[in-house]
């Protein structure tokens, strides 16, 4: 089991900056993060994530130039820097945790996921 806790999320202004971050606890193996978001009416959708061995990042190209993730192996936190953020952020954002190294961007290739953390861009 692997237990994920997102916080960083709030109500900002177009253009604005936040940090997401997701601390992992449980058990201790290699796994491969990622982050997803979901807006009102909408299908979840991928954000950014590591690649299996952790070298390589990607991001969707709507977030390409402005989001960041980043990682903290000594506190099992897996952040998600966002700059210049645009009310077509607004979702509520999701870490996720995949145990094998299966397409990165598929929400079905997650195996744990956090409770969400809520974005919200005002215009």
């Amino acid at each position: 089991q692997v237990q994920l806790v997102e916080s960083g999320g709030g109500l900002v202004q177009a253009g604005d900056s936040l940090t997401l971050s997701c601390s992992a606890s449980g058990r201790t193996f290699h796994y491969a993060m990622g982050w997803f978001r979901q807006a009102p009416g909408k299908e979840r959708e991928f954000v950014a994530a590591f690649s299996w061995t952790g070298e390589s990042t990607y991001y969707t190209n709507s977030v390409k130039g402005r989001f960041t993730i980043s990682r903290d192996n000594a506190k099992n936190t897996v952040y998600l820097q966002m700059n210049s953020l645009k009310p077509e952020d607004t979702a509520v954002y999701y870490c996720a945790v995949r145990l094998t190294a299966g397409q990165f961007m598929a929400a079905d290739s997650y195996h744990y996921w956090g409770q969400g953390t809520q974005v919200t861009v005002s215009s």
